[in-house]
């Protein structure tokens, strides 16, 4: 059997270090590749003669795929290895994004955009895994916060880079430096990374796989066709209810189960529970917020794809410093502190940025920027931590892949609610009176179309989108203040809870281990 590497041998500090790199390189590529694709999309369109809802599942494939699977790829590392997964996620997802810059039929971008999700659901939870057995305590806070910050930077830093790439060649060059970018992390596991799995493996759940994999789809797939079809038609509440009762069935058989996939028992644990809301609401706050805002910047104010992108590198410089502090902090003062003060902060930018018209100067834009990503920076790192750190050794890739679906769930929430929010006001406020019933009628149904009329319909569609923004990112707001405050609750200490919490992990743990030896 395969056993963790050694993290105190003497004279690894150097390794330790490459591996942080691998690891962040395999993450920024994967998490990027969720939100890099949105400025390529009118290139794509016109190049694929893709519709409007083909245009969204290219975007939407690789995510419902990605959140589907995180939980059983997850279970895969644990036993049969960590670099395994990571190796075979980044060759699956260096092959769907070299196929993907070759083909030209839409249906065909959207399976492969699909590949990379499956590629994508073995990478992420074995990044973090990969770092929380091969760190020593000392260093895993640390070594986590960079991890955090990667995670929450790559999707600004993705757009950037997509930007760029779009001022000199097409969509496909999109796609071929993902595969460059993958392929250099595929060389570096190779050559750095060391095996890492349980020594008691467990008979793999494949029912339990099955429900958490179809459970989650279902969901995701609902949140993201409910902007389209509505939040109360039957369609929507449908599969809604259906998701929900599959993750029921899920939990249920998880429950009765002696090696279960997840054990639902695991969110007994306060600080597991405070983690995992937190990581989803940050994401809710965070894809949605820059789905928003990207429309924002293209649309009301008339930038390019790359000027739209660049307007953005406030956030990474408040997140990244925030991020390398953060760990710091919380070993001085306590986690409470600063994963609090964090999200109040990303609170207040959102607050901020809630205040955006079409005359904003740049100044009001980073100066909700840059509390937002310092609240990010400050914010996630102890939210991971409270996660991977609630886990013996046993459940690392599961809490890993727990952790990473907090982020896809929160974030297909974030961009559906908060979607759903601004085309609502924006229908309603839209008011066009003397307007022909036709036109009036297109103008309602989108921006883009509003913008082919022209004259006052345009100046009125919008004044109604940015009515529609503001509305938005207020409830974003709202979403992170709710998590700024059940947050502090779930941490507070009672007696006998910490040691509670732990106890019925590691009993849950041990109990499976006793289980699998005595057959």
């Amino acid at each position: 059997m395969l056993h963790p590497h050694p993290p105190t041998e003497p004279g690894k500090a150097g390794r330790h270090g490459v591996i942080l790199a691998v690891t962040c390189l395999a993450l920024a590529v994967v998490v990027s590749s969720m939100a890099s694709l949105n400025v390529a999309l009118p290139d794509i369109a016109r190049q694929t003669q893709a519709d409007q809802t083909q245009q969204s599942w290219i975007i939407d494939a690789y995510s419902l795929v990605f959140a589907s699977l995180l939980l059983p790829a997850g279970a895969l590392g644990d036993r049969f290895g960590r670099r395994l997964a990571l190796l075979a996620g980044l060759a699956i997802f260096a092959v769907g994004a070299g196929l993907a810059a070759l083909v030209t039929d839409p249906g065909q971008l959207i399976i492969l955009r699909a590949v990379m999700g499956m590629g994508a659901a073995l990478v992420m939870p074995a990044t973090l895994s990969t770092i929380t057995s091969t760190f020593p305590p000392a260093q895993r806070a640390r070594a986590v916060s960079v991890w955090a910050a990667v995670a929450g930077a790559s999707g600004v830093l993705g757009l950037l880079a997509s930007g760029l790439l779009l001022e000199v060649w097409s969509w496909p060059s999109v796609f071929w430096f993902n595969m460059v970018v993958v392929l250099v992390a595929l060389a570096g596991t190779l050559l750095f990374v060391r095996e890492s799995a349980e020594s008691a493996s467990s008979p793999f759940d494949v029912v339990g796989a099955i429900l958490a994999a179809c459970g989650v789809a279902v969901l995701v797939y609902a949140l993201i066709e409910a902007p389209v079809n509505g939040w109360t038609a039957p369609a929507t509440l449908g599969l809604l209810a259906s998701g929900a009762l599959t993750l029921a069935g899920f939990v249920g058989w998880e429950l009765r189960r002696d090696h279960p996939l997840l054990d639902p028992r695991l969110f007994r644990n306060r600080r597991f529970a405070a983690g995992s809301l937190s990581i989803t609401l940050q994401f809710f706050a965070l894809f949605g917020f820059l789905f928003l805002l990207m429309q924002y910047l293209q649309m009301i104010r008339g930038h390019s794809a790359l000027a739209a992108a660049l307007n953005l590198v406030a956030m990474p410089v408040g997140m990244i410093p925030a991020a390398r502090l953060s760990p710091r902090l919380s070993a001085r003062f306590g986690t409470r502190g600063p994963w609090t003060t964090g999200l109040l902060l990303l609170a207040a930018g959102l607050v901020v940025l809630a205040r955006l018209d079409a005359d904003s100067s740049y100044g009001m834009l980073a100066a909700g920027l840059v509390p937002l990503g310092a609240g990010l920076g400050l914010a996630m790192p102890p939210a991971t931590t409270a996660i991977t750190d609630a886990l013996p050794p046993a459940l690392q890739n599961v809490g890993s892949a727990v952790n990473d679906l907090a982020r896809e769930l929160g974030g297909a929430l974030g961009i559906a609610v908060l979607g759903s929010v601004l085309n609502g006001t924006y229908e309603a406020r839209l008011d066009l009176p003397g307007v022909p019933a036709q036109v009036a009628e297109a103008a309602r149904s989108s921006l883009a179309i509003a913008e082919t009329i022209g004259g006052p319909v345009l100046d009125q569609a919008r004044d109604a989108f940015t009515a529609g923004l503001q509305f938005a990112l207020l409830g974003a707001a709202a979403a992170i203040l709710t998590a700024a405050v059940a947050v502090p609750a779930l941490l507070r200490r009672r007696p006998g809870t910490r040691s509670a919490d732990r106890s019925s992990v590691m009993r849950a743990a041990h109990e499976s281990k006793r289980r699998f030896e005595h057959g």
